[in-house]
């Protein structure tokens, strides 16, 4: 009897291992790993009105990373983006879409995305888009 019980003291823990390190092997979510990637982003957000690789509403934005505000020839932009001289990089493409009234005075589009993450996201497809 006495030998049973100190048996249970010893494959107690054991098993309680075997669970833990069997359990641990399981998929489980990664943080971050639900959240959307840039070019879904841009897909979700951006596309309605813009594309890579042609002009819908607004102008293709395939190679807008290190682009001067307002420079394709085949899209008519607002006085106020044309005079700008803004250049896209990541610190204004932020700006431009936390509030695009702010960074441009009289300009076209009245869209913003809220969330920095995104906001990032979005930019880093852009930047990744262009090369």
């Amino acid at each position: 009897m006495l030998r049973k019980k100190h048996q249970a003291h010893i494959i107690g823990p054991i098993l309680a291992g075997l669970v833990l390190v069997a359990g641990s092997s399981l998929p489980v979510p990664v943080r971050g790993q639900g959240r959307e990637d840039g070019k879904a982003l841009f897909e979700k957000r951006c596309g309605g009105c813009h594309a890579l690789d042609r002009d819908k509403e607004g102008p293709r934005l395939g190679g807008v990373y290190g682009r001067t505000a307002g420079s394709l020839d085949s899209f008519e932009y607002s006085d106020a983006l044309k005079k700008s001289k803004v250049k896209w990089v990541e610190d204004t493409l932020d700006q431009w879409l936390t509030d695009t009234e702010k960074l441009v005075p009289g300009n076209d589009m009245t869209f913003h995305v809220e969330k920095a993450e995104e906001r990032s996201q979005i930019i880093a497809y852009l930047k990744k888009s262009g090369r």
